[in-house]
């Protein structure tokens, strides 16, 4: 399922020609900034080095101590920004009608390619800015490594991993594209449809299409 060690791109966001019969349904990016926000947490560590230099004001610690605390601060939350931006930049999310295809990495880029066939649940969680995160849970023996999927994982699930669509821009509409794919995908007794915080698409129990 995995790909890796491509240098040029016959298609965007994929390692090679699609063979016959299969055509690109959708492409995307995460959105940067709400990246920073809910993968790198920017607002945390923004908070904690304002503690910090709250405290070194408190203790008395001296204008030195104050500046380099704000600087290191800002330092950090700009590096965790461009970081974001990277992942971002580096990142294309690719469904078919047979597949969805994570193109990512910032140093060593690879492809996890993903059947629409061994998806058994795809959930949506909405963000304000109109994004949304897609994660997507795999049936049978398909497992991957939480750390190859990082940060395109679902937080948390590390006994079994979630690759996770991040920070897409129109999240509902994409997740919407998303199950009626899979839907005519794989036709099975299984309908699909899109609930806040609930799954769009699953092998168990129904949606309202």
């Amino acid at each position: 399922m995995v790909n890796s060690g491509y240098e040029n791109e016959p298609i965007r966001g994929l390692p090679g020609h699609l063979p016959a019969g299969e055509h690109i349904i959708w492409q995307g990016a995460p959105d940067w900034k709400r990246l920073a926000l809910t993968v790198f947490h920017v607002r945390i560590v923004g908070g904690y080095f304002a503690l910090l230099a709250a405290w070194a004001v408190i203790s008395g610690s001296g204008a030195t101590g104050i500046f380099t605390t704000i600087v290191a601060g800002l330092a950090c939350v700009g590096l965790l920004y461009l970081f974001s931006w990277m992942v971002a930049r580096s990142t294309v999310y690719t469904l078919t009608n047979r597949r969805i295809v994570l193109r990512m990495g910032v140093a060593l880029p690879k492809c996890i390619n993903i059947p629409l066939a061994v998806i058994g649940n795809a959930s949506l969680k909405r963000h304000a800015d109109g994004s949304a995160d897609i994660p997507l849970e795999l049936i049978g023996p398909n497992r991957m490594g939480y750390a190859m999927l990082w940060p395109h994982a679902r937080p948390w699930k590390l006994a079994t991993p979630e690759p996770m669509l991040r920070a897409v821009p129109e999240g509902e509409a994409v997740a919407a594209l998303l199950a009626r794919t899979l839907a005519e995908a794989v036709p099975e007794g299984r309908r699909f449809g899109v609930a806040s915080a609930a799954p769009l698409a699953g092998t168990g129990k129904a949606l309202a299409a």
